[in-house]
C-alpha cells in the first residue's frame, strides 16, 4: 500500500501537470503565445531572472548558517549546486529535490544525511513562515480591495453570515484538533508544531540575524523578480500591487500543485490577474513566459552543477 502511495504521489502531479499544459494551451492558439515570446522585452526578463539567480544564491548562502551550529563548514560552492540539483530533480519527481540536496552535502561535505536533512526542513518551515506572512500583509495593504471585492459578489447578510460560519469552522478546527486524537489531528498539530519550533530555533542560532535577513532577501526577490517580469508585456503596464501581490501568491501554491508549477502556473496567473479585469491572453502569456524562463535556467544550472559537483570537488580534494 505505502509502494502504491508513493507511485500516486509521483504519477498524480504529472498527470495534472499534463492536463493544465493542454488546457492552457486550448485556450491559446500557439502562434499567439509564440507572438507574445517575439515581442517580449527581454531585459526585464533577464532581470528577472537575475533576482531569481540571486535569491537561489542567498538561500545557499543562508544554509550555511544552519551547518555551523552542527560543526560543518560546507563550501558556498557546493551548497549553490546542491539547491539547483534540488530544483532541477524536483521537475520530475515532486518532493525529491531535497532528498537529493542532504544526498549531494552527505557525498561532498560528510554531513550525515539525517542533519542535512533536518536543516533542509527547518528552512522550508522559515519560507513557509514568509509566505504566510505575504498573504498577511496582502490582506492588510488589500483589505479594501479584497472587501469591495466580495461585496460586489455578495450582499452585505451573506458576507456577515459567511463570516460567522467561517468562525464557527475555526472554533471547531481548533477543539478538534486540540482534543481528538485522530490520524488527520495529529499531522495537522505536528506541521504546527513544526512552525513554531522551527520559528523559535531560528532565534536560537547564533547568526539569527543573518539569517533572517537572508529569508527575508530571498522573498524580495521572488516578489521583485515577479514583478519586473511584467514589464516583459506592454499590456501588463501599471500594474497594481493588489494584482502583484495576489499573483505572487496564487503563483507560490501552483508550483507545489504540480511538478515545479508546470501548466498550472500559467493557469493561476491567469485566476490572479482575471480578479482585476485583465484580459487572459497576456496574463496567460505572462504566466509562460516566467515559468519557461525561470524553469530553462534551472534546467541549465542545474544540468552543470550536476555534472562539474564531482569534477569541483575532486579539484579540492587534489586528485
Amino acid at each position: 500500500m505505502s509502494k502504491f502511495k508513493s507511485i500516486l504521489k509521483v504519477v498524480i502531479p504529472l498527470l495534472l501537470g499534463v492536463v493544465l499544459v493542454w488546457y492552457s494551451l486550448s485556450q491559446i492558439s500557439i502562434s499567439k503565445l509564440v507572438q507574445y515570446f517575439k515581442d517580449a522585452d527581454y531585459f526585464w526578463i533577464i532581470l528577472g531572472v537575475s533576482f531569481g539567480v540571486l535569491s537561489h544564491l542567498s538561500r545557499a548562502y543562508r544554509w550555511l548558517y544552519m551547518a555551523e551550529p552542527l560543526g560543518y563548514k560546507p563550501k558556498l560552492a557546493n551548497s549553490f549546486m546542491a539547491v539547483y540539483s534540488a530544483y532541477l530533480i524536483n521537475l520530475t519527481i515532486p518532493r525529491a529535490g531535497e532528498v537529493a540536496r542532504a544526498s549531494i552535502l552527505t557525498n561532498y561535505e560528510n554531513i550525515p544525511f539525517e542533519k542535512g536533512f533536518g536543516t533542509i526542513v527547518a528552512e522550508r518551515v522559515a519560507d513557509t513562515i514568509m509566505l504566510f506572512l505575504i498573504i498577511g500583509l496582502a490582506f492588510v495593504l488589500e483589505f479594501e480591495f479584497i472587501y469591495a471585492f466580495f461585496a460586489s459578489k455578495f450582499n452585505a447578510s451573506t458576507l456577515i453570515i459567511g463570516a460567522a460560519v467561517l468562525i464557527a469552522l475555526a472554533v471547531l478546527l481548533y477543539v478538534f484538533i486540540v482534543r481528538s486524537g485522530s490520524e488527520i489531528a495529529l499531522k495537522i498539530k505536528e506541521f504546527i508544531g513544526g512552525l513554531v519550533e522551527g520559528a523559535l530555533s531560528i532565534f536560537k542560532m547564533k547568526k539569527k540575524w543573518a539569517f533572517i535577513f537572508h529569508t527575508i532577501f530571498i522573498w524580495v526577490m521572488y516578489l521583485a523578480m515577479f514583478y519586473i517580469t511584467t514589464f516583459a508585456l506592454p499590456e501588463l503596464e501599471n500594474m497594481p500591487l493588489a494584482a502583484i501581490l495576489i499573483g505572487f501568491i496564487l503563483a507560490s501554491f501552483s508550483i507545489a500543485a504540480t511538478n515545479g508549477g508546470i501548466g498550472s502556473f500559467p493557469e493561476a496567473i491567469v485566476i490572479a490577474f482575471a480578479l482585476f479585469n485583465i484580459a487572459e491572453d497576456p496574463s496567460r502569456a505572462f504566466g509562460w513566459i516566467m515559468w519557461s524562463t525561470q524553469t530553462l535556467v534551472i534546467i541549465i544550472l542545474g544540468g552543470v552543477s550536476l555534472i562539474y559537483l564531482p569534477i569541483y570537488n575532486r579539484k579540492k580534494a587534489g586528485i
